[in-house]
């Protein structure tokens, strides 16, 4: 059984990028989430917290690349983070994208 996380813990920030600008308007869109949320936690935290209702949510790992100085060396890696894409319902809209 996951761990039980808060559903205001759940949701980190939104992602505003070209690409989740394009999904908004098919009715995606796009966040960073807490790394061991699973989707039933991120639907319940999206409905809860935008009161709309999720068909479908979708996750990935994202992986924090490495970076490098000059010299070739290793400077050090970003953290990795997990990023969920929530379909919803026809219809439905979340009112903190809109005026991107």
């Amino acid at each position: 059984m996951p761990k039980a996380i808060h559903p205001y813990e759940v949701l980190r920030r939104p992602i505003v990028t070209e690409k989740s600008t394009m999904l908004a308007g098919q009715g995606k869109y796009v966040f960073e989430v807490a790394k061991h949320a699973n989707k039933p936690q991120i639907q319940e935290a999206v409905q809860r917290a935008f009161n709309v209702t999720v068909t479908a949510v979708n996750t990935t790992i994202v992986r924090g690349r490495r970076k490098r100085n000059r010299a070739g060396r290793r400077a050090g890696t970003p953290p990795s983070w997990k990023k969920a894409i929530v379909t919803l319902r026809a219809g439905d809209e979340i009112q903190l994208f809109e005026g991107v």
